[in-house]
C-alpha cells in the first residue's frame, strides 16, 4: 500500500523524467503518483500551486518544495538516508534554497528537456 502520495506536473518534461526514475526506484510500491496537470485529478490544494511547486503527502501531512522531495525519498530505501537527513532543519533549509534556485531556471531547463 502506498505510504506517500506525490503530485507532479505531467506537462513538464523534467518532472516526467524524475517521476519515471522514482517509479523505477520504488520497487516496494510505496509511492502513489498523481499527475496534477490532468483535469479531474484529485488535488489536496489549489491545482496551480501543485503545478508550481512539488507536493507530497506523508502520514496525512501535506509537504511542498524540498520537504516534499524528502518525504518521497524516505519512502524509497535507496534514498531514505537523504530523506531522513532532510529532517534536520539546517539540511532542509539548504535543500529548499537549492530548490527555489532550481524553480527560477526550470522554464529554461524544460525547454532543453522538451527538445
Amino acid at each position: 500500500m502506498p505510504q506517500v502520495t506525490v503530485w507532479f506536473d505531467g506537462g513538464c518534461p523534467l518532472c516526467r523524467r524524475e517521476i519515471a526514475l522514482m517509479r523505477r526506484l520504488d520497487r516496494a510500491g510505496r509511492l502513489r503518483f498523481v499527475d496534477a496537470s490532468v483535469a479531474g485529478s484529485v488535488c489536496p490544494t489549489d491545482r496551480s500551486a501543485l503545478l508550481a511547486r512539488f507536493h507530497a503527502e506523508e502520514d496525512g501531512r501535506l509537504y511542498e518544495g524540498a520537504a516534499a522531495f524528502a518525504a518521497m525519498w524516505r519512502a524509497i530505501p535507496l534514498l531514505r538516508p537523504l530523506g531522513l537527513l532532510a529532517r534536520n532543519r539546517i539540511v532542509l533549509a539548504t535543500l529548499e534554497r537549492a530548490y527555489r534556485h532550481f524553480l527560477r531556471v526550470r522554464p529554461y531547463l524544460q525547454k532543453l528537456a522538451g527538445a
